[in-house]
């Protein structure tokens, strides 16, 4: 599979953005008033009072929550929230100047500093000071996404998200995701293992359609003490629908574009007479092209075989390849170890038409799907797939 960039939010992570907090003049933060009310005839108290959120020495803040400024009877004049070192939060303050919200994310295990200033409704100005730190993860969990950026896949391709561990609050990631499309398609999340979610949709992508990915990851809640490291993206493009549909008894690979057959190869697949050598049955991606590969497989007594244009469709071991070598049995009779064979011209035009995603579809076979292939997302009913999700 194609790994994707993996896009750090964890520069804005160091700056980042949860503001002051709930705290004021009566509840723990640092009011500065000009003046105090005296029974002698001095200056009433300042009417104006700040608060802010999370409160003025406030434990383990999450890191995405905005931090909010608040003024009652008067405006905000000033307001500041730094990180350690003295970076400074972006913020936005209202246009009422009543309110002030940051505007970035935190960073993990920082203490922030906030300072405000205000004008009340009689004139006077205060000023508010205050402290708090933000949560520190026991493990921050990196995740990858594919397919990557600017790519351009078959209609079968599934959207991965890998974790580096595991993960305990599925349905956290699951809020985290989206997936927009330039026409609406049926898809959902499953969860494949506890450190992988793929989302498929329904019926294969409309062909030559634009797919944005966000995974808004960090400052997730993982679960056990972990928590996202980054945000990941990605937008790729869906090229031409092509498929390639194999009978196994009939010995011929036709391949479809867009509904209709362009081509038809004969081919030899994997052995009728032994079930673990057939060519499972099936709906498979095309995993990899590789110009030249080689095959090794000691059960059967061969080791170091060069084959050229071959297009891995699983990691159970099946590939779309030349074998001229077995000329004498492709179209008339299946012999291989699984794998499709083709005539090397045949390979070679099929191998130039095919791209990362395109599915493969074998049927005829006596050996079921094998499900410890990565992609075996177009092996489960789509009844069976929306059961993968969150619970």
């Amino acid at each position: 599979m194609i790994e994707r960039r993996t896009v750090f939010k964890a520069a804005l992570a160091a700056g980042a953005a949860l503001v002051a907090a709930a705290c004021s003049s009566e509840n723990g933060g640092n009011a500065l008033p000009t003046g105090a009310a005296g029974a002698d005839g001095e200056s009433a108290q300042p009417v104006a009072k700040i608060t802010a959120e999370p409160a003025a020495d406030a434990k383990d803040v999450p890191v995405l929550k905005p931090a909010v400024l608040k003024v009652a009877d008067g405006k905000l004049t000033e307001c500041k929230l730094s990180a350690d070192g003295g970076k400074t939060v972006k913020g936005d303050l209202s246009p009422d100047g009543l309110t002030w919200t940051s505007s970035e994310p935190l960073g993990y295990g920082k203490t922030y500093t906030y300072s405000a200033k205000a004008t009340g409704s009689d004139g006077k100005p205060v000023e508010f000071t205050g402290k708090f730190t933000t949560i520190t993860p026991a493990k921050q969990v990196r995740a990858t996404l594919n397919p990557a950026d600017d790519q351009t896949v078959g209609v079968a391709m599934p959207i991965s998200v890998k974790f580096a561990s595991p993960v305990k609050d599925r349905k956290a990631v699951e809020k985290a995701l989206s997936v927009k499309t330039d026409k609406e398609v049926e898809g959902a999340w499953g969860w494949l293992s506890d450190s992988q979610v793929d989302y498929r949709p329904k019926e294969y992508w409309p062909q030559n359609i634009t797919v944005n990915v966000e995974a808004k990851l960090y400052g997730v809640d993982l679960g056990g003490g972990a928590y996202g490291k980054a945000d990941v993206t990605t937008k790729f493009k869906i090229g031409r629908n092509q498929v390639v549909k194999i009978n196994t008894p009939d010995h011929q690979m036709h391949v479809y574009r867009g509904g209709s057959q362009v081509k038809s190869y004969p081919c030899a697949n994997g052995l009728d007479g032994e079930v673990d050598r057939n060519t499972p049955n099936g709906t498979y991606i095309i995993m990899s092209k590789e110009p030249s590969a080689i095959f090794d497989n000691a059960r059967y007594g061969y080791t170091n075989v060069n084959k050229k244009w071959a297009c891995r469709f699983s990691n159970h071991g099946e590939f779309i390849h030349e074998n001229q070598d077995n000329a004498a049995n492709i179209g008339k009779t299946n012999n291989s170890h699984g794998c499709v064979n083709l005539l090397e011209a045949d390979a070679k035009d099929y191998f130039d038409s095919a791209i990362i995603g395109d599915p493969v579809e074998i049927t005829g076979s006596k050996l079921s799907p094998p499900m410890n292939s990565d992609v075996k997302d177009w092996n489960f009913s789509w009844a069976a797939w929306q059961g993968l999700g969150a619970k």
